[in-house]
């Protein structure tokens, strides 16, 4: 399965993504290039540093031409017989024209618990509006903003004293994570799509589900809950 990722920032879910292919631990993904949005992309320079094709389309060429932008997308897309394409930070909205070129091909990654702080700017809002859990989210992408599918969430606490910064450092090592494994997931066909529910078919994963409760209750001493 062939893989593109796009990106808008420094990249770092990008690096994880090529530490698991290095590790073999994307199922037989192959990632085979990588298109940011402008040209000082740090992700840029991760993909190059590891041999992968990188290149931008600068959104500021477009502005408001959404379908432009898009078509120029495609265009720069179409010699590598794309599988997927991997949202990692990349942010721009993707519509129709688009999207209509890979049908439920089209993954992201969100920093919050959705359908919960959908949209950019998310650990500020988080802090101010004073949850106690937040985390991350890779889901598949449709025409709204992080409204799709969900695949895989991952939750983190937030702590006193969290500024964005820490909140956000803390959600992206959970990024790190779950990112890879959904890519590895579609890469061995183990994700079946019904409306809005995604299941995982196959081997279910290792170990008990549980509960992460923040802050912890007093008779339970800090445990996380586990389920049968």
């Amino acid at each position: 399965m062939n893989f593109v990722v796009l990106c808008s920032g420094r990249g770092s879910n990008l690096a994880a993504l090529l530490d698991a292919h290095e590790a073999g631990r994307l199922g037989g993904a192959e990632p085979v290039a990588v298109v940011c949005d402008g040209h000082h992309a740090g992700a840029l320079n991760v993909a190059r540093e590891r041999g992968v094709y990188a290149t931008f389309v600068p959104r500021t060429a477009y502005h408001a031409n959404r379908e432009g932008f898009e078509r120029r997308l495609l265009e720069v897309l179409a010699p590598f017989r794309v599988d997927l394409v991997v949202l990692a930070g990349f942010l721009r909205i993707l519509g129709p024209t688009f999207l209509s070129a890979f049908p439920q091909r089209v993954i992201n990654v969100h920093p919050a618990l959705l359908p919960a702080f959908p949209g950019q700017g998310v650990w500020a809002d988080e802090i101010r509006y004073g949850v106690r859990l937040s985390g991350a989210t890779v889901h598949f992408v449709d025409e709204g903003v992080d409204t799709g599918p969900i695949i895989v969430q991952g939750a983190v606490p937030v702590l006193e004293g969290d500024g964005p910064d820490e909140l956000a450092g803390r959600i992206r090592a959970v990024e790190h994570l779950i990112l890879p494994q959904a890519v590895r997931w579609l890469a061995e066909g183990r994700l079946e799509v019904s409306g809005r529910e995604v299941r995982l078919a196959g081997q279910g994963p290792a170990g008990r589900p549980g509960a992460l409760i923040w802050p912890p209750l007093d008779h339970e001493g800090g445990k996380v809950l586990k389920f049968s």
